[in-house]
């Protein structure tokens, strides 16, 4: 399938061959998998909207590039408090556990690259 941006209402856009992508994996992966994933992808919708833009497109974008200590790390990282999330993915702090750090920046470096261009409100 072609990639193909379309507008998705309400200020965000979707990227189809994303779409496309995701249900193939979706497919291929045992049940216990897929559950993890969809409690992976409502923890990762939060109740902000900045940290929607950052953790879902990195969850759609690079989980399944992590190696499990990273995978491990930012499932436990999600279950933080919007406020500690919001200030360390705001770089107004930082986390002191250095495997944090780590995903934090991880998250940062991806919002910020070309790759998550097709998440980014118009």
């Amino acid at each position: 399938m072609q990639a193909a941006v379309v507008d998705g209402g309400l200020g965000y856009t979707v990227t189809l061959h994303s779409i496309g992508q995701a249900r193939s994996t979706l497919n291929e992966q045992s049940p216990q998998d897929v559950a993890l994933r969809k409690r992976l992808h409502w923890h990762s919708r939060r109740g902000m909207w900045e940290l929607d833009l950052l953790l879902v497109p990195f969850l759609e974008q690079c989980y399944d590039n992590l190696d499990a200590a990273d995978r491990a790390v930012f499932r436990d990282l999600i279950d933080e408090e919007d406020q500690d999330l919001f200030m360390w993915l705001m770089r107004r702090e930082w986390p002191e556990d250095p495997d944090r750090r780590r995903i934090v920046q991880l998250i940062i470096d991806h919002a910020e690259s070309a790759d998550s261009i097709g998440h980014r409100p118009v």
